[in-house]
């Protein structure tokens, strides 16, 4: 579903200065989304990668209607750096246990 920023809002005309673009209404929620995976649960940050994706597409879209490019896009950044955490970790996990059971095997035969 795209947004579209209020009436009235919109790329300033040639010259002039007009209101500044209100933020998309899913920006901050993109940021804090972010901020939370990397601080308390990494199970959000595959969620603040994908919001964000979406919301920084609307943004672009809207042609300076709507504002708060740079918070999605941080929050959309810790998304993916909390997910490649997330893997990282999980890779380790599964070669500790693969690793451990050999090694374990290995001195089980002696």
């Amino acid at each position: 579903m795209t947004q579209h920023p209020p009436p009235g809002y919109g790329p300033p005309a040639y010259g002039g200065h007009g209101p500044p673009a209100p933020n998309h209404p899913q920006a901050t929620t993109v940021l804090i989304l972010g901020i939370l995976g990397l601080v308390l649960c990494g199970i959000i940050g595959p969620f603040a990668w994908v919001m964000g994706n979406r919301v920084v597409r609307e943004i672009d879209a809207s042609g300076g209607g709507w504002g708060g490019r740079t918070e999605a896009n941080i929050g959309r950044i810790l998304g993916i750096v909390v997910t490649l955490l997330m893997i990282a970790a999980f890779v380790l996990v599964v070669l500790v246990f693969v690793f451990g059971g050999l090694i374990a095997a290995g001195f089980s035969t002696n």
